[in-house]
């Protein structure tokens, strides 16, 4: 294990049974409250985007935008937000996706992108991969690429990454941690 993952590892809690019983929810707002923590990961991140040829940041609601946002700044890029369907303002494109008990739906303001971007999409969690890989969609929708994917905690045992992999047209899937 690295130096920043010990660092970000330490400052991530465990909390048993939230939201419900037998889940074990990862909370990363001791993370966000420590500067040297949050500057190393906001770093980690920014790298990525430069590694990938990101033009733009898409950040997933909600703790994607706490997330993402800082990133673009630090890479000196634009910053998207992706929102549950009815927050955004004016014209949108909407991708709706699965959960495991119903749908959601997320948009995007396409005008924001165009086909000289690459997306790095930034998000805390890769879970069951639905909301990163409609997010996935909305992008290529708007005529932009996806230079990849990169969240703080990958769920391995939800298996999101083979998911997003046939979505991301060999664009990189990166975790930070992997648990």
């Amino acid at each position: 294990m690295t130096d920043i993952q010990e660092l970000l590892l330490s400052r991530i809690r465990d909390v048993a049974d939230y939201p419900e019983p037998g889940v074990m929810f990862k909370d990363i707002t001791p993370l966000l409250a420590d500067p040297a923590a949050f500057t190393a990961l906001t770093d980690a991140f920014a790298a990525i985007a430069e590694r990938t040829g990101a033009t733009k940041i898409v950040g997933l609601e909600a703790r994607g935008f706490i997330l993402g946002a800082p990133v673009s700044v630090r890479a000196g890029l634009g910053f998207i937000p992706v929102r549950k369907a009815g927050k955004l303002p004016g014209a949108t494109l909407a991708q709706s996706y699965d959960l495991e008990y119903g749908s959601a739906e997320i948009e995007i303001h396409a005008e924001d992108l165009s086909s000289e971007d690459r997306v790095l999409i930034v998000d805390d969690v890769l879970a069951t991969g639905g909301t990163a890989e409609a997010a996935i969609q909305l992008i290529h929708r708007a005529g932009a690429e996806v230079s990849g994917v990169a969240v703080l905690m990958e769920l391995a045992f939800l298996a999101g990454r083979p998911r997003l992999e046939a979505a991301l047209r060999g664009a990189p899937v990166e975790a930070l941690l992997t648990v």
